[in-house]
């Protein structure tokens, strides 16, 4: 992140934090947002996933069931070179 200016290293830090599951709330106070609504309004992006990791952790708790296992996303494959 060395060749980042300020702006773009914080927004970078928040993007990653709420990506790696670090709760919003956190990543307010570290940011130094006034609130929470600040921080969700700018970076919501960065919860693609959140209404369905709620839908999967309410279920699980209605059902007594474990939660299923997220699927990773696979990066594409490069194709082969031909010789």
């Amino acid at each position: 992140m060395a060749g980042l200016g300020c702006p773009l290293r914080r927004h970078t830090h928040a993007t990653l934090a709420l990506k790696a599951g670090i709760h919003p709330k956190i990543v307010q106070e570290r940011l130094g947002h006034a609130s929470i609504s600040i921080t969700l309004d700018l970076y919501s992006h960065a919860l693609p996933d959140i209404q369905q990791d709620a839908i999967g952790k309410l279920d699980a708790l209605w059902t007594g069931k474990p939660e299923k296992p997220k699927a990773k996303k696979q990066a594409p494959r490069k194709p082969a070179k031909k010789t």
